[in-house]
């Protein structure tokens, strides 16, 4: 019991979950997070072009590339201690499973597209707000559908 409890508790394995489908998960969340650094870091020549008035705050204060990393970290923080949370502590049943797994799913499909993929295409792609952001999220549901596979959870 308390091995397990220890494996439960220790920080690598909580920062680092290993043999859970949530490693998919947590590595297509974060690849649309990157593509949102990634673009904005190429594309962006001063912090006035930002359109996030955070992360326009944070480039302001300690530069472009420092402050647009910093901001990053710190936003993204709680979506990646959740996930490891979720992959590391919370077993849910087969019934559960199936329903919520997906609507996670869901969920993170819009708030990723809204926060980062929309942010991330607005540099090059010239279109309203809700379609990139409709077009993200049906994005990420492909790839979590085809490669996560929440229709086949990881039941306890």
């Amino acid at each position: 019991m308390q091995s397990k409890l220890a494996a439960v508790l220790s920080p690598k394995r909580f920062f680092f979950p290993r043999g859970t489908h949530w490693q998919k998960r947590i590595a297509l969340v974060f690849s649309f997070i990157l593509f949102d650094y990634f673009s904005t870091l190429v594309f962006c020549h001063a912090p006035f072009e930002e359109a996030n008035p955070y992360a326009r705050a944070f480039m302001e204060s300690f530069g472009i590339s420092p402050g647009l990393t910093l901001f990053v970290m710190l936003a993204n923080l709680p979506v990646y201690v959740t996930l490891s949370l979720d992959s590391n502590v919370i077993k849910l049943p087969k019934k559960a499973a199936a329903v919520v797994e997906p609507f996670v799913d869901v969920i993170f499909a819009w708030f990723v597209a809204g926060m980062h993929f929309s942010g991330g295409a607005s540099w090059f792609w010239c279109s309203q707000d809700l379609v990139r952001q409709a077009f993200g999220a049906f994005l990420y549901l492909a790839i979590a559908f085809l490669f996560v596979k929440p229709h086949r959870p990881h039941y306890q």
